[in-house]
């Protein structure tokens, strides 16, 4: 059952209903029941490995009480951490492994040019990425101390296998869920509208503009050295919107959801692309529970920035890779987040001479953020090229291709076929980047409480008709469903 879909929509609503009805203390009980529905629908065999994950997560932190500090509650904490990791390589990176070593195996005479390791062929089930980080947060948590931990299996199990955030995050803290699971809030009016407002908006990204975008970038990707630069380009920039909407959509929606139970959930998305500066969209507006994820467990525990100039920069290098690996089992996933994590480091290091610049040119302070915000987003676009791209080879043909094609470009943009569907697409990326910056200055709920009934009622149903005339229903998954 996909979250875009007309049927999640009915049995989230016969949920919500049930929610608010039966006794506070109950409630804990069936949205785990409705979760593992939720996973099961996908295919029943994946509720093994959500149970798992969650039995590791569960004994070790109940361990940790009893062991707390010294080598013994290291240890703990440790196996736990590594039998989560386990599976997560076990079912996302084994093949990936295998297949990477078969040319040293070749190069070393110990494998044949005709043959090859044997694959495992595991299915990836959807959301391990995010759960498997949930439930290490959890122990490495319970293990510094921020929380005690949760004795009642129900509720921790609640906590990994919550079905808004399961497939596609945010990942969640277990600190302020717990604390939030164990005290239930009443219904309030004010709390479900500002759900539904994000619910709503969420879908249309997903529905309207992600799913509309999706056939026009696909068949530029699908085969590159078959179609023209100019298509090439156009489905570059698509990208960058559609893996924008497609995700922050997924993230509006499970935030919303969870506000309509009276569960609040991390932000995951700042409007990323009005970010000015590569350190600014990670760590301020992009997946921002991704970042402080990777930020609180690997950077810091690095050393983070407290280590020498050239440390950090490493620092830094190891997380954007370990970022993309995490995003999937292939070399394009490690060139973008090296791609990134250089970024990072260069905007650093080359911060005496930006400084210099801006104190000799002195443009208008708002021409000069123009500039640094399409400057980032150019860069996060280009690094877009190998997060999509279905091998290295198509990336870099794509980047050649459009390279080589930079003289002609006014020609061939002037004669490239425009179709309605690519000018319907460009209106809706405009309507997004309009509200997005009318966003910036004033988030849309405050917007709409100061706004007569009559104008936020007009605001939901236009939103609810451009669904049901524009959407494109369960057609799609979410692309960050296979992470």
């Amino acid at each position: 059952m996909l979250p875009n879909s007309l049927a999640f929509l009915g049995f989230f609503g016969v949920v919500a209903v049930t929610y608010y009805l039966i006794a506070a203390r109950w409630r804990w009980a069936l949205l785990l029941i409705a979760s593992a529905y939720f996973y099961s629908t996908f295919d029943p065999r994946y509720l093994i490995l959500l149970l798992f994950a969650t039995l590791v997560a569960y004994s070790a932190t109940l361990l940790l009480e009893r062991t707390r500090g010294g080598t013994t509650g290291k240890w703990v904490m440790a196996i736990g951490v590594i039998l989560q990791l386990s599976v997560l390589v076990l079912f996302k990176y084994a093949d990936f492994f295998l297949e990477s070593i078969e040319p040293a195996f070749r190069g070393l005479g110990l494998l044949s040019e005709a043959t090859a390791l044997p694959r495992l062929e595991f299915l990836l089930p959807v959301g391990l990425s995010f759960y498997t980080f949930s439930c290490i947060s959890y122990i490495v948590d319970v293990y510094r101390g921020v929380l005690p931990a949760e004795r009642h299996l129900g509720k921790a199990a609640l906590y990994v296998a919550f079905f808004p955030k399961l497939l596609a995050g945010p990942i969640e803290r277990a600190k302020p869920f717990l604390e939030q699971i164990n005290r239930p809030s009443a219904f309030k009016a004010a709390a479900v509208a500002g759900g539904l407002q994000l619910l709503l908006w969420g879908m249309f990204k997903k529905v309207v503009i992600a799913d509309r975008l999706a056939p026009l970038v696909d068949a530029a990707f699908q085969t590159p050295a078959f179609q023209s630069p100019v298509a090439l380009l156009v489905a570059v920039y698509l990208y960058a919107f559609q893996i924008y909407c497609d995700f922050s959509g997924y993230s509006h929606m499970a935030i919303g959801a969870a506000g309509i139970l009276g569960i609040r959930l991390l932000p995951n998305f700042r409007r990323p692309y009005f970010s000015a500066s590569i350190p600014e969209f990670w760590s301020k507006r992009w997946h921002i529970s991704l970042s402080t994820w990777f930020r609180d467990y690997l950077y810091i525990p690095l050393g983070g920035s407290r280590v020498a100039v050239p440390r950090v920069y490493l620092n830094m290098l190891i997380v954007f890779l370990a970022s993309g690996l995490w995003h999937g089992a292939a070399w394009t996933f490690v060139i973008w987040g090296a791609l990134n994590g250089l970024y990072q480091v260069i905007y650093l290091a080359i911060k005496p001479a930006r400084e210099g610049f801006a104190k000799l040119v002195r443009l208008p302070r708002p021409l000069g953020n123009f500039l640094n915000i399409l400057i980032t987003f150019h860069l996060v676009t280009f690094a877009w090229i190998f997060f999509r791209a279905n091998s290295l080879g198509d990336a870099t043909n794509i980047i050649s291709r459009i390279w080589d094609a930079i003289p002609r470009l006014p020609t061939l943009l002037t004669n490239y076929n425009w179709t309605p569907e690519l000018m319907i697409s460009g209106v809706l990326i405009l309507f997004l980047l309009g509200f997005e910056a009318l966003d910036e200055r004033k988030p849309l709920g405050e917007r709409l409480a100061g706004q007569p009934t009559a104008i936020r009622w007009a605001f939901h149903y236009t939103i609810i008709f451009a669904l049901l005339v524009l959407g494109a229903w369960g057609t799609n998954e979410f692309v960050y469903m296979q992470f």
